[in-house]
């Protein structure tokens, strides 16, 4: 599955003249409508001073993400100028990520190329745009028949800049590129249908990707998986006829100085196995992948960037669906390592793929491992929709993965493992339970259960995204509906943050 992007570059042009469908400008509130953000000066001459007037007379009232819609009646070459809200105060990158997404969203169907006159020239806003109307510009029609009842996307981004030649400009857009390119490939296999994406196709894409993208890959089939001891991928995946996989993408550049270990929970339909869910909890459970897909896709970025970072991912892949093989409550399952563990809730199976990956990632003597997984609903009732949860064995790190987030413009907030979780899922048979008695703090039992599995002197973070990874309502900023890529932006600036000597 290869993602198409259109194209964006910068240019030192005036923006009236610009031969585009639309031109883009930045609005705030004013004391008597809107304020013209910089770079919207010489369309304002073209509308003879009278472009903040007019937009105000059409309801624009500057707040973040608002779009309002100008005929240009020949005042420039563009047939629309398109105002965008930033909000109050100074635009940070992520208002400007989010005007773009916003912006693009609305312009969809209605033009083909589109420039932005909007910003300061400044290379980390350029890219924050370029960013945000990549990824507001996706979309996802594999299922739709009648394409052409479909909006045409947009194939072609211009940025008007006095620094189009600027260096640090066109590394910015480098980078907004790829990084787009891995968000919305994660986009994609999140939407797929869990027909067409179960874990030998899942591994089968995912070898096309790494190739393309230059990666080591190693796949390894249910024989491999039999013969290699990993029985928490085999014992969710025993009750499909599909059988499960483990992919591994290795990035080894030569000057690597820190080395990334990256864990993705990749259940392709989790319908709870024996312990079945309700069907109003399957709808949205094909982005069980999710994780899988994350950190897959964020490190053929970080190889598209060349960042001297050594990384590692691993994605176990498996199908929890309840038959005559499926694994039972109170069957014990012996995990990659050697730890047994003993199943209470077969719907708790992400941890368990997790387990046999992150016992294999550590053997390879990663500096820092991450694990990426829609793995409670406790922690959607924790923190929502849009915030994912970050535990760990290490505060300063887990500091350092909400910092990063941020950045990225993604939303994380740190939780605690308090003292006296682990206990909870002590076994009377196995070495440990894979759920606790009581339904209380379930997302710190999760993350409980997998710190047992991390190995001594690795510092680690569990990234529990089930809250964020799918947008079930409505679209919003760059998000769209259905599969978000969250935290793929995250993974990357941590792999960025390592090269700065960060981490």
């Amino acid at each position: 599955m290869s993602v198409t992007s259109p194209s964006i570059s910068a240019r030192k042009t005036a923006a009236p003249s610009a031969k585009v469908d639309a031109l883009v400008v930045g609005v705030s509130p004013g004391e008597k409508g809107v304020t013209l953000a910089p770079g919207a000066e010489d369309i304002d001459k073209a509308f003879g001073g009278k472009l903040a007037e007019t937009l105000g007379a059409l309801g624009a009232k500057g707040k973040a993400e608002e779009v309002t819609l100008v005929p240009s009646g020949g005042a420039v070459s563009a047939t629309i100028v398109a105002a965008v809200g930033l909000g109050g105060g100074e635009p940070t990158t992520e208002t400007l990520r989010r005007a773009g997404g916003a912006v693009v969203r609305r312009l969809t169907g209605r033009a083909e190329s589109v420039a932005f006159a909007l910003g300061d020239g400044e290379a980390a806003h350029l890219g924050a745009l370029a960013e945000g109307a990549l990824l507001g510009g996706y979309s996802f029609h594999r299922y739709r028949t009648q394409s052409d009842k479909q909006p045409k996307a947009i194939s072609a981004f211009t940025l008007v800049t006095g620094n189009a030649r600027d260096k640090n400009v066109k590394t910015a857009l480098a980078r907004a590129e790829a990084v787009a390119r891995a968000v919305n490939l994660t986009r994609d296999w999140v939407n797929t249908a869990p027909s067409d994406l179960y874990p030998a196709v899942f591994a089968e894409e995912a070898k096309a990707e790494g190739k393309r993208a230059g990666l080591k890959v190693e796949v390894l089939d249910k024989k491999a998986l039999l013969a290699g001891g990993y029985g928490g991928i085999i014992g969710v995946g025993q009750g499909s006829e599909r059988e499960p996989r483990l992919v591994r993408y290795s990035y080894r550049p030569s000057k690597a100085k820190r080395h990334l270990a990256f864990v993705g929970k990749g259940i392709t339909f989790d319908t709870g196995g024996i312990s079945l869910k309700p069907n109003e909890g399957m709808i949205t459970m094909k982005c069980d992948m999710a994780g899988a897909a994350a950190v897959l896709a964020a490190v053929t970025a970080i190889a598209e960037l060349e960042l001297p970072v050594a990384v590692d991912a691993w994605a176990p892949l498996a199908e929890n669906m309840p038959s005559g093989s499926a694994q039972r409550p109170s069957d014990v399952l012996n995990i990659y390592g050697g730890k047994t563990v003993e199943v209470l809730n077969t719907d708790a199976e992400g941890r368990l793929v997790l387990a046999d990956g992150m016992v294999r990632a550590a053997e390879e003597k990663p500096d820092i491992l991450i694990d990426v997984a829609t793995l409670t609903g406790a922690c959607v009732v924790a923190l929502g929709n849009r915030v994912f949860g970050i535990m760990g064995n290490d505060e300063e790190f887990q500091n350092k993965v909400r910092e990063t987030a941020e950045r990225a413009g993604e939303t994380g907030w740190t939780l605690p493992i308090p003292e006296g979780t682990r206990e909870r899922l002590d076994s009377k048979v196995a070495d440990l339970a894979n759920v606790a008695s009581g339904r209380y703090g379930g997302a710190l039992v999760a993350a409980a259960f997998l710190q047992d599995f991390v190995a001594d002197g690795i510092r680690w973070a569990h990234l529990d995204i089930a809250g964020p990874a799918y947008n079930d309502s409505s679209p919003w900023g760059y998000t769209p509906v259905g599969g978000t890529g969250s935290s793929v932006r995250t993974l990357v600036g941590l792999a960025e943050a390592a090269v700065a000597g960060e981490l």
